[in-house]
């Protein structure tokens, strides 16, 4: 059966599960929003299956994304990580997860949820747009700024406003599936 996809998704199989599957389907676990973000930051200036063909050593090497643990990691793992191949290695982005953890566990040990704060950037509910092409749909918006700067003051980094937006539509926070997409 030959359905219509958003056009970005190309013929690679591991794309088309993440879009079908995945990418603007609503996550509201803080700790998988936490990963995902975590993920969607990895992605600075490279593409997207990059990062997603990654995307299991990543789970791996940063013990499933628990921040917890993440908090723990010294110069030691970084330097452990700065060897795995399985996952960028680069000393700014495997630091941001570590400073990103850090970040995450101050907000929640003051009794915050980290999911009801990033859903506020949408009123809490999913954005559905509907965009017939993929040059219509947006790189940033204003929730996605807004978002970049509220989490870069409690201490994340790699937020910037386009990889909030990608990480928007990602968690469904918006749908973006353009209107010829069958999951739209």
């Amino acid at each position: 059966m030959d359905v219509t996809r958003c056009s970005w998704v190309g013929g690679d199989s591991i794309y088309q599960e993440y879009h079908d599957t995945v990418w603007g389907r609503p996550v509201y676990d803080s700790q998988e929003l936490f990963a995902k973000l975590c993920l969607d930051g990895q992605q600075a200036g490279l593409s997207w299956i990059t990062i997603l063909k990654k995307q299991q050593s990543y789970y791996a090497a940063y013990a499933d994304f628990d921040p917890a643990i993440i908090v723990t990691f010294d110069e030691h793992k970084v330097e452990e990580l700065m060897l795995n191949p399985g996952i960028i290695r680069n000393r700014l982005k495997v630091n941001s997860i570590i400073k990103n953890a850090r970040a995450y566990m101050s907000y929640v040990e003051q009794g915050n949820d980290f999911s009801t704060f990033l859903w506020s950037f949408v009123g809490g509910k999913q954005r559905v747009n509907h965009f017939h092409s993929i040059e219509e749909v947006p790189t940033q918006t204003a929730e996605s700024e807004a978002m970049s700067k509220a989490l870069k003051k409690l201490g994340f980094n790699f937020v910037g406003p386009t990889i909030c937006y990608a990480f928007m539509q990602a968690v469904g926070m918006v749908d973006d599936h353009t209107t010829d997409c069958f999951c739209h």
